[in-house]
């Protein structure tokens, strides 16, 4: 999805799809985040 947002606004320059993009990539970094930080708790939870 974010491929496509790029390409969009690469062709057309519309500011609303490149914002669009940048919120994408933010929620796809906080997923990557919270699932890292879910496996280290499980991983630390397990130890116990």
């Amino acid at each position: 999805m974010i491929d496509f947002s790029w390409k969009v606004f690469s062709k057309t320059g519309n500011i609303e799809t490149y914002l669009l993009m940048k919120e994408l990539e933010t929620t796809y970094e906080q997923t990557v985040q919270n699932k890292r930080q879910d496996e280290e708790n499980m991983r630390l939870d397990s130890n116990v």
